[in-house]
């Protein structure tokens, strides 16, 4: 069975992490605090769980999310991750990480800048424009009618293929947006940023299909 490495295991994260073993795959989680911070969350998610540094999860993961705060980024351990599928879950957010002129500017994004650090990795983007609430309650089986798409960017189709069809078996349909330069269209303050599944304030959300988040992606504007 595919492991699952998690570096960062908040809310997003940890989400993940919960989706990926009710889907009867093992994970190991870490964040930037210790595994001893993680006890609670391995003994929620049971025997498929362990808790490890950074460091062993990025060498652990046949697939590896990364999930930390965007202003950290260049404190993932990049060796490991060496020829890795790697879902970029970040956001970047300048009240919070300070200014990236680069970012500020549009002369690129903030997945390319993690793709940049992880060198020989696949970056994709996922995961970054949903309410991690929402994500954790609007899971569907392959071809329901209620089933949600989440949008996904990457440089590397292979990767994408790989990344698409972990997000399948955890209950979601994919939105190929393009590259990692593309990933700009789902990034916060635009229409598939949030809105397509629900408000904050509503704690289950509501699904979006495919149909949906490709009209909200496609209304993305600079």
């Amino acid at each position: 069975m595919t492991t699952i490495g998690f570096i960062g295991s908040g809310f997003i994260g940890g989400t993940v992490a919960r989706l990926a073993v009710a889907a009867e795959y093992d994970v190991v989680v870490s964040n930037s605090r210790g595994p001893e911070t993680l006890q609670d969350l391995v003994a929620e998610l049971g025997p498929r769980a362990r808790a490890a540094t950074a460091q062993e999860a990025a060498e652990a993961g046949d697939i590896v999310v990364v999930s930390v705060p965007f202003k950290a980024y260049q404190a993932v351990p990049a060796a490991p991750l060496q020829g890795k599928a790697v879902i970029d879950t970040n956001n970047y957010y300048p009240q919070r990480d300070g200014t990236f002129a680069e970012l500020d500017e549009g002369k690129t994004t903030s997945s390319e800048l993690l793709q940049r650090h992880v060198d020989g990795a696949s970056v994709v983007k996922l995961f970054n424009n949903i309410f991690y609430k929402h994500l954790g309650s609007l899971p569907r089986p392959s071809g329901a009618a209620d089933r949600t798409a989440l949008p996904l960017a990457g440089d590397d189709e292979a990767a994408k293929r790989t990344v698409t069809e972990f997000l399948d078996t955890i209950g979601y349909d994919a939105v190929d947006v393009g590259t990692l330069a593309d990933g700009w269209r789902f990034q916060p303050d635009t229409p598939a940023y949030g809105p397509p599944y629900g408000t904050f304030d509503d704690p289950v959300g509501h699904a979006a299909g495919a149909d949906v988040v490709r009209a909200a992606v496609g209304k993305a504007a600079r």
